[in-house]
C-alpha cells in the first residue's frame, strides 16, 4: 500500500480519519477502488463504510450507466 503525505489548512477544519474518509469514498466512486480497498484505506469495515458512503454524496451502487443499460439489454 502506498503512504501519500498531505498538507491540509488547519482552516479546513479535517482531522485524518475524515481525510482518508473523503480519499477513499472518492477513488471508490470514480471506481479506482472496490469497496473492500476503499473501506481500508478510511480504517472500516465494508459494512461500516458502505453505512457512512450516502453522507459524502456517494452512492453505494457504483455501477455506471452505461453497464446497466447493456445488462437490461442482455436480460
Amino acid at each position: 500500500m502506498k503512504v501519500i503525505t498531505v498538507n491540509i489548512p488547519d482552516s479546513a477544519n479535517v482531522d485524518a480519519k475524515e481525510a482518508a474518509m473523503i480519499l477513499a469514498a472518492g477513488l471508490y466512486e470514480k471506481g479506482k477502488l472496490s469497496l473492500g480497498q476503499a473501506a481500508e484505506v478510511a480504517g472500516l469495515t465494508k459494512r461500516t463504510f458502505a453505512e457512512l458512503l450516502g453522507g459524502y454524496g456517494v452512492s453505494i451502487f457504483n455501477y455506471p450507466p452505461t453497464d446497466l443499460i447493456k445488462d437490461v439489454k442482455n436480460a
